[in-house]
């Protein structure tokens, strides 16, 4: 598969592969993980394509053990077990009445989310939840609900908030460098369809009825959580949403959406699976500043911030935070200034995309709901 410039699926892929510099604490443990001073985690699901990556970064962690792995396709649940040196089960009571599990790492097929979810909360299991929380935005609400009623520790894969770069224009936008901000455009696209990456294991992906998604859900998911982390709730949405090469039959591989803020900031967002390089991953423009992305550079133009004139790279950025599931793993083991996710703010992300679909079919502006 050809390595893009962005961050994407690829590029997490492999930093997932390796221990993140300063992410493993060892806090005082929260109910549930051996008295060893491990975090005890079970696998609930498999399906997803990021697996083989979570894997690896819980193996990296000697503060981790994976006890349980569960999958409704009980080989594939069996191989990833091996892989983790856990036991694999077939009834996920096992997991849920195990009082040593503190939490699980939910990466099944997200038709499944929903129910997985709702056992989870019940059972009192802190949870990972791979993007996107669910199907349709008021099933996601209902987890949301859920996981805030049961008081437990949440997040998602939303790993493009760990970016300096992001972190820098979101603490900028907050200082007030860009002013009025007018318009903003996320990005973020791969050849995926191109190359087959969905033709066999991940196949599932680009079946809608199992995903919720095609193309433009699945990784325009990641760009618009940036572009609503720094700009609050999106309004309504407009979208065109189209397949082009029909390699996933009835799969979307590529879209555009034009986004109303409630605050007044025009956006768009495009997502794709077709896509040769995309180098413009994301640009600000406000009334004294202005800020691009372009092959992982970020240029940051501010009449309120000295030096800063946009002709070279911007390189005064903060220090990266862990990985999400890193963050998920420390904020059970008892860290209290993880950045997570919110469970409110994974279902806010669903009801965009689902309005965005909706708008592709209608042909008019819908109301994210």
């Amino acid at each position: 598969m050809k390595e893009i410039q962005e961050i994407n699926r690829r590029n997490f892929l492999k930093t997932a592969t390796v221990a993140t510099v300063g992410a493993i604490t060892m806090p005082s443990i929260i109910k549930g993980a051996e008295t060893s001073g491990q975090v005890v985690l079970a696998f609930v699901g498999c399906a997803h394509i990021h697996t083989p990556g979570f894997i690896n970064l819980l193996k990296s962690r000697k503060d981790v053990k994976v006890k349980y792995v569960w999958d409704h396709d009980n080989a594939r649940g069996a191989r990833r077990a091996r892989e983790l040196e856990a036991t694999n089960v077939t009834d996920l009571n096992k997991i849920w009445e195990d009082s040593e599990v503190a939490g699980v790492v939910i990466c099944s097929e997200t038709q499944l989310h929903a129910k997985l979810v709702s056992e989870a909360a019940k059972a009192k299991k802190h949870m990972f939840v791979e993007k996107p929380l669910g199907i349709t935005g008021a099933e996601s609400k209902e987890m949301a609900a859920a996981i805030e009623k049961a008081g437990l520790i949440f997040t998602t894969g939303y790993f493009m908030r760990t970016d300096p770069k992001h972190i820098f224009l979101k603490e900028q936008i907050q200082k007030g460098a860009f002013g009025k901000i007018t318009r903003a455009r996320g990005s973020n696209c791969h050849s995926g369809s191109l190359g087959g990456w969905f033709d066999n294991e991940w196949r599932w992906m680009a079946d809608p009825k199992i995903a919720g998604v095609g193309a433009f859900g699945d990784l325009g998911t990641h760009s618009l959580d940036i572009l609503m982390w720094l700009l609050g709730d999106i309004e309504s949405t407009i979208a065109d949403i189209r397949i082009v090469t029909g390699r996933y039959a009835d799969c979307d591989e590529t879209g555009e959406a034009l986004l109303k803020f409630k605050n007044g900031t025009i956006g768009t967002l495009a997502a794709g699976w077709v896509d040769v390089d995309n180098p413009v991953t994301l640009l600000i423009s406000g009334t004294n500043g202005h800020a691009v992305i372009i092959n992982n550079e970020l240029y940051f133009k501010s009449d309120k911030v000295q030096g800063a004139d946009g002709r070279k790279p911007w390189r005064e950025l903060p220090p990266a935070p862990p990985l999400p599931l890193h963050q998920f793993v420390n904020a059970v083991a008892g860290q209290k200034d993880m950045p997570l996710v919110t469970p409110k703010e994974a279902a806010a992300r669903v009801s965009v995309m689902e309005a965005a679909y909706k708008s592709a079919k209608t042909g008019t502006w819908e109301k994210v709901v």
